[in-house]
């Protein structure tokens, strides 16, 4: 797997070097001191991965990311020193098609294997994701509680470029939107409680991370918060779980659909937006199956047509809208007696 590096650290590119020659068949594709040097190397060789610090002189990650993915499209990973300072600026670049993010990691007696792991890790996964590896089935434990009252739902699951595209749907949901909403967003658990934040100032709903035993509320928005897969009970309550343990989608989109499908008794919204591969396209259609009024992102709109164009190829999709009209379609079906 040739591998691409845009930082102005010198440190920093020394560090990752020595991470990527841990794993025999990767390679440093070449590397870069800013954004600008970084779309130049990329339009004449495109690698399978780039690293793109956050922060640099010239031109910083968020904008290179916005134009290797307009000019020379590749997966892309920011790196950066302090997760919680610049989340806001990580959202960006995600928003622009940058698949993750990572902590830096340090070279040195005092260096974090941890975050050296975690890179080795996600670079693993989006190995996984350009290969389009075959999803598997979930297996789970439940914790038993008497059964709510149920509300209308709505489902939505995102990857690339879904930041944005959330906000823009949650920011023209009214503060009285009749439905409870349920997120599975492709990042990293480190990166929940900054996206949860962000999201709540674009949005006049109550948005929240999804725990344990947490349960859908009108006018709520809970987003899976871990890096393991959210799910629904039989009860009705949130939980999580390992398996399965090699989905190189985490949280899974699928697995959450697939357990509404199975679980929820009324017919809700399942919302399919931007993202790399076709995690969510198999539980999009079964949720169709069920009753389910499924959308998928269209292309136009979307920052990577991927997921939306795998639940289109399935027919899992009863309409294919541009983000703008998601939100109005949303508070249309509410008004409908069918959608309970």
């Amino acid at each position: 797997m040739r591998v691409a590096i845009a930082s102005d650290m010198i440190m920093t590119v020394e560090t990752l070097r020595r991470v990527l020659m841990t794993v025999p068949d990767y390679q440093v594709a070449w590397v870069a001191s800013d954004g600008v040097q970084a779309i130049a190397k990329c339009v004449q060789d495109t690698p399978d991965l780039i690293l793109i610090d956050l922060l640099m002189p010239v031109m910083d990650g968020v904008e290179a990311t916005r134009q290797i993915m307009k000019n020379s499209p590749c997966a892309i990973v920011i790196l950066t020193a302090n997760v919680g300072k610049n989340a806001a600026k990580v959202f960006e670049a995600m928003g622009c098609g940058a698949l993750d993010a990572v902590s830096t990691p340090v070279l040195g007696s005092s260096s974090n294997p941890e975050a050296a792991q975690e890179l080795l890790a996600k670079i693993a996964t989006i190995r996984k994701l350009v290969g389009k590896s075959t999803p598997t089935t979930k297996s789970t434990t439940e914790i038993h509680n008497p059964k709510p009252q149920t509300p209308k739902l709505v489902v939505i699951g995102s990857s690339t470029g879904g930041p944005n595209a959330l906000a823009t749907i949650l920011s023209h949901l009214p503060a009285n939107f009749g439905a409870a909403v349920v997120i599975v967003q492709h990042v990293d658990a480190q990166f929940t409680p900054g996206l949860v934040e962000w999201l709540n100032q674009q949005t006049p709903l109550s948005v929240h991370m999804a725990g344990v035993g947490s349960r859908m509320e009108v006018g709520k928005v809970l987003i899976a918060a871990t890096n393991d897969h959210l799910f629904l009970q039989s009860n009705l309550s949130l939980n999580y779980t390992k398996d399965p343990i090699d989905y190189p989608y985490r949280p899974s989109v699928d697995v959450f659909f697939k357990s509404v499908a199975q679980h929820w008794k009324h017919q809700g919204t399942a919302v399919l937006l931007t993202g790399m591969g076709k995690d969510g396209a198999e539980g999009l259609r079964i949720l169709r199956m069920k009753g389910w009024h499924t959308i998928a992102q269209n292309q136009a709109t979307c920052v990577v047509y991927g997921m939306p164009k795998a639940a289109v190829e399935l027919g899992a999709a009863v309409e294919s809208l541009p983000i703008e009209a998601i939100a109005s379609t949303l508070i249309q079906r509410l008004s409908q007696k069918n959608i309970t």
